[in-house]
């Protein structure tokens, strides 16, 4: 049987978000002030922050890593899905996006497991390495596609045997596959697309979900 491949276009997208689970009433309205930003662009999907949600739980996951708060959608999600006493640790550059999303932490009950770093992704990451290896179940990075390779390398070291590394933008809006895409960010993530697919070192998949999403599990 042929493969088939099914556009979503605008009709089967909202039938898409109909059919999800109900969405958390602060992340409706996070999602909502963020859309109304210039940067809205970098806001996640909702039907990415359900697979988010999804896969904490579905891992057991108590201590996961995100790399590029930005409001705090995403951070949201996971730290819902958290059991009792879990806990988020989240870094950013930019503090005043991170403030935006930090109300809608509090009356979310969740405020409490999520500890934001204001530092740049490396160094952040490089600190909780010197703090301790192996300590997170889950790592979801939305961050400078440049340094990508880097985060992995970090997060392989920082995730536990069986942990999940997750990605975003591993389409960067179907660039990645443009052979005229020679430099910048579509050339640094088509590398690294490239780089996960022949590491032995995880198992892995692409989804494509929203700009694409790569799932990589530790072994």
């Amino acid at each position: 049987m042929a493969s088939a491949r099914v556009v979503i276009d605008d009709r089967l997208y909202a039938y898409l978000l109909s059919s999800q689970p109900p969405e958390h009433p602060e992340l409706i309205r996070l999602r909502a002030v963020t859309g109304a930003l210039p940067e809205a662009r970098m806001q996640i999907a909702p039907e990415q922050g359900h697979l988010l949600a999804f896969l904490v739980r579905l891992t057991g996951a108590t201590r996961v890593l995100e790399v590029g708060t930005f409001t705090g959608y995403s951070a949201l999600a996971m730290a819902l899905a958290l059991p009792e006493g879990g806990r988020l640790v989240t870094c950013d550059q930019a503090e005043a996006w991170v403030d935006i999303g930090r109300p809608f932490w509090d009356r979310a009950g969740v405020a409490g497991k999520i500890e934001v770093m204001i530092r740049p992704a490396q160094p952040a990451l490089d600190r909780l390495e010197r703090e301790g290896p192996g300590g997170f179940d889950l790592m979801f990075v939305d961050a400078d596609k440049r340094g990508y390779g880097g985060y992995y390398e970090s997060g392989l070291r920082l995730v536990r045997r069986g942990g999940l590394i997750i990605f975003d933008n591993v389409f960067r809006r179907g660039r990645v596959a443009d052979p005229a895409e020679t430099g910048g960010d579509a050339a640094s993530v088509r590398e690294f697309n490239a780089r996960i697919a022949g590491d032995e070192r995880v198992d892995r998949v692409m989804l494509p979900i929203a700009d694409g999403m790569t799932l990589a599990m530790r072994r």
